[in-house]
């Protein structure tokens, strides 16, 4: 998504570009599969921010409105814990009423508390962090105020700040799941990720033809302003001369000469070497520890019975410390908990018969370093259906295809299966990230493993800066030529 923002908006600005693409469609990991005739997403469900869309196509003389369409959720997210039951909904006063018929009084004060802080957070890293360029800890100590910069909470845990709003463990395990969006752990990652909770109340919303549907639509926004783009396209290297970018050399043998690069590969790919040694000094190494989490999913059909999914559904595990400590030693959870994405729902209602279903549950990134085997994918699997069992949830005649960290390392090489870049663990994990700019004079970044981070939206504002760094650095007038390139992998 971060190449494809990149290529609309410099077309639109009047260069020449190319997006070369491994796969046979946009998207990357905004990809859809198709199990028993049906396409089905395959990869983030979850849309939000939506005023990086609205704004992207406005600066390419589009609207948004018009390319994609979306209805607002009610519900946010169904959770289960056995027989216990908590809607989360997009009105916060129903959310607390909810929380009070869950937990009590006490418990909703908390979620208001909680609430307040999450916006604080959020309101304070929107313009120097999220739409800033490079923020360090120092440029953004320099851009807030000191009692602002205190309240993004950056040296607590998100787990032990979220104790000083919920007593109940159950919610300190819901809200310590936003975590996970960016493949992090709750217990390591810092309390600023509170501000997940006020993104998702300003919006969450179901994409009309599922998510990939946004990926084509971006397609089509770079494509309208004069961008071509080339499917099953391979990029083997990405050349230099004289010290700076002149091209990409593809998998066929033929030579793409180019002015810059965009490498919308995670950033982990050049610095393994996977495009060449002239550029493989770009950018800084990173620790295999130091990856987000992967994932094991099941992509497909089935009949969903006996519980009331709604478009998106956690069934959490019982011990969640045991859970990420597992995860944490490269192993997988003898307890997962359980995400399941109801594509053919919305807030209420039962598709008849077969639906189509995500279900996930978090895994290590060791997909360079083993394989899972069959009998181990097999026990992940019927552990996780027996915990949705424990809420009532049977799955009959499952027709699914299995993607894990080994497979998802295929898509995306060099990075273990890691589907959100580096973890953010501790209070300045967000500012290692790489910026748009490379060491290599020519070579930009955009994805969801640079800056600013993870996620769809993320990732599109990531080809945002990266667009706008090379029109600074070649000058915006005139026509040039651009290369926004997959770097042989999936566009994300």
């Amino acid at each position: 998504m971060g190449g494809l923002a990149a290529a609309a908006l410099l077309a639109h600005r009047g260069h020449h570009v190319t997006v070369l693409e491994r796969m046979d469609a946009p998207g990357g990991k905004m990809r859809q599969v198709s199990v028993a005739g049906r396409p089905i997403d395959a990869g983030p469900t979850v849309f939000t921010m939506r005023w990086v869309f609205e704004a992207l196509f406005a600066d390419c003389g589009a609207r948004f409105d018009e390319a994609v369409g979306l209805t607002r959720a009610g519900v946010l997210a169904r959770h289960a814990w056995g027989t216990d039951r908590l809607d989360l909904f997009a009105d916060p006063e129903q959310s607390a009423a909810a929380i009070e018929a869950f937990a009590g009084p006490a418990e909703a004060r908390g979620f208001r508390s909680f609430r307040a802080a999450a916006q604080r957070i959020y309101q304070t890293l929107e313009g120097p962090f999220i739409r800033g360029e490079r923020p360090s800890m120092a440029s953004l100590a320099l851009s807030v105020r000191p009692k602002d910069l205190l309240s993004i909470k950056p040296f607590a845990s998100l787990w032990g700040e979220l104790g000083t709003h919920f007593r109940d463990p159950r919610l300190r395990q819901l809200f310590g799941r936003y975590a996970t969006y960016c493949g992090s752990s709750p217990f390591l990652a810092p309390a600023t990720l509170m501000l997940v909770a006020d993104v998702e109340q300003q919006g969450v919303w179901y994409v009309d033809g599922g998510m990939h549907a946004l990926a084509r639509a971006l397609a089509g926004l770079a494509a309208a302003g004069g961008a071509e783009i080339r499917y099953g396209t391979d990029v083997a290297e990405i050349t230099t001369q004289a010290g700076r970018v002149s091209g990409v050399r593809l998998a066929c043998g033929e030579l793409v000469t180019a002015d810059a690069v965009i490498a919308n590969a995670d950033p982990q790919a050049i610095a393994a070497g996977r495009f060449g040694p002239a550029v493989q000094r770009a950018v800084p190494r990173q620790k295999a520890a130091e990856r987000s989490l992967s994932a094991l999913t099941w992509t497909g059909v089935a009949e969903a019975k006996g519980f009331p999914l709604v478009r998106h559904t956690v069934f959490f595990s019982r011990d969640y410390k045991a859970e990420f400590d597992a995860l944490g030693r490269g192993g997988m959870a003898r307890e997962p908990t359980v995400y399941v994405c109801a594509q053919d729902r919305g807030d209420n209602g039962e598709p008849g018969g077969p639906e189509r279903l995500l279900v996930l549950i978090n895994a290590p990134p060791t997909g360079d370093a083993r394989t899972m085997t069959d009998p181990e994918t097999e026990r992940c699997r019927e552990e996780a259906w027996e915990l949705m069992g424990r809420s009532g949830l049977r799955l009959d005649n499952p027709a699914m295809t299995k993607t894990g960290p080994a497979e998802f390392e295929a898509l995306f090489p060099a990075t273990g299966g890691a589907l959100y870049g580096p973890a953010v663990h501790g209070a300045t994990a967000s500012f290692k990230r790489p910026a748009s700019r490379t060491a290599i004079r020519g070579l930009y970044l955009a994805s969801g493993a640079a800056h600013p981070g993870a996620g769809v939206p993320m990732a599109a504002l990531s080809g945002r800066l990266a667009a706008s760094a090379l029109m600074a650095d070649l000058g915006s007038i005139g026509r040039s030529r651009m290369t926004a390139t997959a770097g042989g992998m999936s566009t994300r």
